[in-house]
C-alpha cells in the first residue's frame, strides 16, 4: 500500500522533537470541539466543581498508581515466564508513563461524542494540563524509582 519511504519522510518532518504531521492531525481532531467553546461562559465553571475535582483525583491520585500496580502485577507475575526481566521493566516503565500522562486531546473528542459541555471540557483539560506541567516529573520519578 505505502512504501516505507513515505513513513520515513513523515517521521522526519519535525520541529523541536515534535512531529509536525502528528501535531496538525491532533489539531484537526480537536478543532471541531474548540469552535463550540463560549469563552465568556468559562468563568461559570466554578459553579459545578465536582466534575473537575473527580477528573483531577482520577488523573493524579488513582490512574498513575493503578497503572504502576497493573504493570508490576502483570509483568512481574502473570506474564513473568513469557517476558524477560529487562523487557518487563521497560513495559512497566511505559505503563507508568502512560498512567502519568493523561491524553488531553482525546478528552475533547470523547466530550464531543457524548454531547458534553465544551466549556467545561476546556476548563478540565486546561487545569489538568497546568497540573501536568508541575506534577508529571515528580510523579513519574517517584513511580519509576
Amino acid at each position: 500500500m505505502f512504501s516505507p519511504g513515505v513513513f520515513q519522510i513523515i517521521a522526519s518532518i519535525e520541529y523541536a522533537h515534535v512531529n509536525l504531521v502528528v501535531a496538525v492531525l491532533i489539531w484537526v481532531m480537536i478543532y471541531p470541539m474548540m469552535v463550540q467553546v463560549d469563552f465568556a461562559a468559562v468563568r461559570h465553571i466554578g459553579d459545578k466543581p465536582r466534575g473537575l475535582i473527580l477528573t483531577l483525583i482520577v488523573n493524579w491520585l488513582i490512574k498513575p498508581f493503578t497503572m504502576a500496580v497493573l504493570g508490576w502485577l502483570f509483568f512481574r507475575y502473570v506474564w513473568a515466564d513469557f517476558v524477560d526481566p529487562q523487557t518487563a521493566s521497560e513495559y512497566i516503565a511505559g505503563m507508568i508513563l502512560l498512567g502519568v500522562a493523561p491524553c488531553t486531546a482525546m478528552v475533547f473528542v470523547w466530550s464531543q461524542l457524548t454531547k458534553g459541555d465544551p466549556n467545561y471540557t476546556l476548563v478540565q483539560v486546561s487545569v489538568n494540563d497546568v497540573i501536568m506541567i508541575f506534577a508529571f516529573a515528580p510523579v513519574a520519578a517517584f513511580l519509576l524509582g
